[in-house]
């Protein structure tokens, strides 16, 4: 439906899809350098990229703008929130195919209706409490144990849910006084200042320079993925852009397919179906 208000919303969509292209290329990418680059060193190279990619990208639009911030504390919350996501996210990429592992956190929006009724003093419905339990059961479905053995390290997708659930209600918390842009540099910025103090304990030689491109590739899909997202959310409202984050665990199975030849089984397709319809139905409640 045409609204007025948005008059490019259908190019909202198309660079949101572009940012999911992106975000599934990430997470590729981190499971095939999982095994060879220690995790904060990544992570340090990841923050490192986007710290210099924002003001390139950004700087010609808002200039001097893009420095000033109304709220230094909640700025130092988001970046050291997506800097726990991003080492839980590399960490889980170790255990779980990058489809399921996609899947699993297309729970967060429904993570998100949960901790709004504390948090925003929202309502919760029966109907979203079984969407929830819906959702975590695929969840589980995805990360069973196969071969006969559980390890604790395939529940690391579940608590990456729960760390970003908490940093989009910290940026929902944000948008009212800070622009998007701004939030970004300041998120990259941050994260590279803790990943740096905690980089002399973590540093190796790499074997392969390949190696080396291949976790700056992080940072560049990673920083170009969310600028896509603030752009298409500059063109289209959430509530229209939400459900082609799904997007996002196509591209996943392709590339996971692609790069390792790995293919869902029967039960994961289940379970990510599960977690779609749940997840899908959940956000089209919450936004009417």
């Amino acid at each position: 439906m045409y609204d007025p208000r948005f008059p490019h919303a259908a190019q909202g969509i198309a660079l949101a899809v572009l940012a999911m292209l992106c975000f599934a290329l990430l997470d590729t990418i981190s499971q095939y350098v999982g095994p060879m680059v220690p995790v904060f060193m990544a992570v340090w190279l990841r923050f490192l990229v986007q710290a210099v990619m924002t003001p390139l990208l950004l700087w010609r639009r808002q200039g001097p703008a893009m420095l000033r911030t109304r709220a230094p504390g909640w700025q130092v919350l988001r970046g050291s929130l997506m800097l726990c996501s991003s080492a839980v996210a590399y960490m889980s990429l170790r255990h779980v195919p990058v489809a399921e592992f996609t899947a699993i956190l297309m729970l967060v929006p429904l993570i998100i209706t949960v901790l709004a009724a504390p948090l925003l003093r929202e309502r919760i419905t029966p109907m979203t409490w079984w969407l929830v339990a819906g959702g975590l059961i695929g969840a589980l479905v995805v990360i069973r144990p196969r071969g006969g053995q559980f390890q604790g390290a395939l529940l690391l997708p579940l608590g990456l849910v729960m760390i970003n659930a908490v940093y989009q209600i910290v940026t929902s918390r944000m948008v009212r006084t800070e622009d998007p842009g701004t939030t970004h540099f300041y998120t990259g910025l941050t994260g590279l200042v803790i990943s740096s103090l905690l980089l002399p304990w973590t540093w190796a030689a790499l074997a392969d320079w390949k190696l080396w491109v291949l976790a700056a590739l992080i940072g560049v899909f990673g920083s170009l993925g969310h600028y896509l997202l603030i752009q298409a959310y500059h063109r289209a409202p959430a509530s229209r852009l939400t459900p082609y984050m799904y997007a996002q665990v196509c591209f996943a199975t392709l590339l996971g397919w692609l790069a390792f030849g790995y293919a869902p089984d029967a039960w994961s397709i289940a379970g990510i179906v599960l977690i779609a319809l749940c997840g899908g139905l959940g956000v089209r409640m919450r936004h009417g």
